[in-house]
């Protein structure tokens, strides 16, 4: 396992660079000039020359990412063009709020979507299986903004159980943070709970016509121990890393959940300064993002070690 460790280390680095390339590469393919943009109507030129000092815009391309490389070897990940702040500390702010909303989304689907698999297929072919069936293509089929609307209509509008936008924070007052994360938590955990759903059906159905799992059977193991200690455990080697991407789908920020609801998240981040060119916060944010998603495969093929055994080999 340690040498299987050191190898996947030694494949982070080249991919990280490869994708802070690409980052940097396909932010100079949006239209127009960022320092004309910021300088205004007027665009003075010699504000707009300032700007295009400033931000190494006179500079060769491949000089330019040197000197953005170099910032973020060194932790800095630049200032935010708009609003003068540094793009870290913007991060370390609103990534809280989505780190939390993930997982509060992903808690509900791995409570919805594991169980409702599993029955699902002990079940097979029996009324439970078709309305676990009837739920998954529910959730994959309805749009997260649709689906967020009508509740804030249900529980916000008709019944005014609950808050139908904004974010408190938990330290703030915790029960006012939870009635604001519960919506737009279940929008986002219903349709992971769908994937979750159908993929824990398959590898259940899959395991449990294994020839072990009839030894154990015939062994005179109860049901619910050959089921939850020889064929889930089996089965869990897809489902975690399934969960691995989406759990970094979510921290890489929920956009159209977060606009809905209002959530000052890391979505809400990105498409801000999307719409406003703020080129440094865009190269930070998509950055972090993909190491999240690298560091999150290199924690689930750890886990797929510690669940079955028999991939130390």
């Amino acid at each position: 396992m340690f040498e299987y460790l050191v190898k996947r280390l030694a494949t982070i680095v080249p991919t990280l660079v490869l994708v802070s390339m690409l980052i940097f590469g396909l932010q100079q393919l949006l239209p127009g000039d960022p320092a004309k943009i910021l300088a205004g109507e007027e665009q003075d030129p010699t504000v707009v020359a300032y700007l295009r000092t400033k931000l190494h815009l006179d500079e060769p391309l491949p000089l330019r990412y040197a000197y953005w490389a170099g910032s973020v070897l060194r932790g800095d990940l630049g200032e935010s063009i708009r609003t003068q702040q540094p793009v870290l500390d913007l991060i370390v702010q609103k990534l809280p709020v989505t780190v939390e909303l993930a997982l509060l989304a992903f808690a509900i689907a791995l409570a919805i979507g594991i169980p409702s698999g599993i029955v699902a297929a002990i079940g097979r072919g029996t009324a439970w299986d078709v309305a676990a069936n009837v739920f998954a293509l529910w959730g994959l089929s309805t749009p997260n903004f649709w689906l967020g609307i009508l509740m804030i209509l249900l529980f916000s509008v008709q019944l005014g159980w609950l808050p139908a936008s904004g974010y408190v924070s938990p330290f703030e007052d915790l029960g006012a943070n939870l009635a604001a994360m519960i919506m737009p938590a279940f929008v986002l955990g219903n349709a992971i709970a769908a994937v979750l759903m159908r993929h824990t059906r398959s590898a259940m159905l899959q395991v449990l016509s294994a020839d072990y799992v009839r030894t154990a059977r015939a062994k005179g193991l109860s049901e619910r121990s050959v089921v939850l200690k020889h064929a889930l455990r089996n089965a869990l080697t897809p489902i975690i890393t399934l969960g691995a991407l989406e759990l970094g789908t979510l921290l890489s920020g929920a956009v159209l959940t977060e606009q809905v609801f209002t959530i000052p998240g890391f979505g809400k981040l990105i498409v801000d300064s999307v719409f406003n060119r703020d080129y440094s916060v865009v190269q930070g944010v998509v950055l972090v993002t993909a190491t999240t998603y690298i560091v999150l495969n290199l924690l689930a093929d750890l886990a797929q070690f510690l669940v079955n055994p028999r991939l130390r080999r």
